[in-house]
């Protein structure tokens, strides 16, 4: 398994599947392309993305204790941005915030993700449908990559790839959906869900399964299919719940 971008037929897939995903979720035209110079909102997103990545691939583990200085010089953002990133991270619940003590990242805990996927089902389900439903030529035709680069990843056996891929369908089908409510509700439990996954499939998931069922998600979407989209939404669901309950025997 290779976790460099660019070393593997399904790296390359997932950074395709990013660039097409962020582009089509934005709106930036081919070629937009940013620079060293950014605002400290955009800065704020690179320090969110590559904290929730570090975070949720355990590369920064649960109770481990995060300084701003360390993580700034990591980064190679300034201290602002990598603050407000982690604002954000506490938002998602991927941080605590204790005063006069730290900042640590969050424990892992299997009772909190069977709750927290009691809401899961409800907002995925309709959120892939309304992304079905009111999703645009060019969105749908990133969903039909994003579900052939994950079919790729899972086939080289790329988790990192998979991830990464992951993350930028949920954004997609978040800006498809055009429910603004529904994302602020559902966005906050991705990385929590990542994370979990991320800790325990070698041990109880199956990642071509899980590619599977996240690809048939897509081509629901691409064939703009309301009623596959939320039937295919369910079956995932139905999928992370019975692998996370297999987490309580490991």
């Amino acid at each position: 398994m290779n976790f460099v971008i660019g070393k593997t037929t399904s790296a390359r897939s997932a950074q395709r599947g990013e660039t097409r995903a962020r582009k089509a979720a934005s709106g930036a035209p081919d070629g937009a392309a940013g620079g060293d110079d950014l605002p400290d909102q955009t800065l704020t997103d690179r320090a969110y993305r590559q904290l929730e990545e570090m975070i949720t691939t355990l590369v920064l583990p649960p109770g481990m204790v995060l300084g701003e200085q360390n993580l700034v010089q990591r980064l190679g953002i300034g201290r602002t941005p990598v603050r407000e990133a982690l604002q954000r991270l506490a938002r998602d619940g991927l941080v605590v915030v204790m005063p006069r003590r730290g900042i640590f990242v969050s424990d892992i805990n299997v009772r909190t993700q069977l709750r927290l996927l009691e809401t899961r089902r409800v907002l995925e389900r309709l959120i892939a449908r309304l992304a079905a439903e009111r999703s645009t030529k060019e969105e749908r035709d990133v969903f039909a990559g994003l579900a052939q680069d994950m079919r790729d990843a899972a086939a080289a056996s790329d988790d990192l790839a998979f991830m990464r891929l992951d993350r930028h369908f949920n954004e997609l089908i978040a800006t498809a959906s055009r429910n603004e409510f529904a994302v602020r509700s559902l966005e906050s439990m991705a990385g929590l869900s990542r994370r979990f996954w991320y800790q325990h499939y070698k041990q109880a998931a199956d990642l071509p399964l899980t590619a599977t069922l996240h690809a048939d998600v897509c081509e629901a979407l691409a064939r703009r299919d309301v009623e596959a989209a939320g039937a295919a939404s369910d079956k995932l669901v139905d999928y992370i719940e019975s692998f996370a309950r297999k987490t309580l025997d490991l």
